[in-house]
């Protein structure tokens, strides 16, 4: 029974100085398995499902282009990327209103988690510039953003998404 308790706390002590050497090297989490950061989900904004249109098509393009919508798409949690996401985004623009069907469109997130769409112009709508964009794909809990521009004459507009598997 000694050697087994002996053996136990060489253990625990040896494993203690591996983690504490590692962090002290800057190397933590180097042949340790990941944990979770904890990343919360992101809300629905208010206003941010006006105007949807379920089953919007992937699109290389909304309209004429010349403006960029960006973003990432994260899981909750651990903040891992996700690729292959379908975003849905519509907006007010130069050629057209958010109910028009013309002004939605989708795209994917890519290896890296990250989607952009070139898009018309947003113009303000109802006093504001803002876009509107959507996860309703399935995998993960629906998200509905609706972020406003610094100013009308920006010429992108950024969202990021963090999701919770349904």
């Amino acid at each position: 029974m000694t050697d087994l308790i002996t053996t136990r706390r060489k253990l625990i002590a040896a494993a203690g100085t591996i983690t504490v050497a590692g962090t002290i090297a800057g190397l933590s989490g180097l042949g340790f398995p990941a944990r979770a950061s904890g990343l919360a989900p992101t809300p629905s904004m208010r206003g941010g499902s006006n105007n949807y249109l379920p089953g919007a098509p992937v699109v290389d393009r909304i309209g004429g282009g010349g403006f960029w919508m960006t973003g990432t798409v994260r899981r909750a949690g651990d903040g891992a990327p996700l690729a292959g996401q379908r975003i849905q985004i519509w907006a007010h623009t130069t050629e057209g209103h958010e109910r028009d069907p013309h002004s939605h469109g989708a795209t994917l997130s890519d290896e890296n988690g990250e989607f952009r769409l070139e898009m018309p112009q947003i113009v303000p709508a109802f006093g504001q510039p803002h876009g509107h964009l959507a996860y309703d794909s399935g995998d993960f809990e629906t998200v509905f953003l609706r972020p406003v521009m610094s100013s009308a004459s920006d010429t992108s507009l950024r969202a990021d998404f963090v999701l919770k598997p349904v």
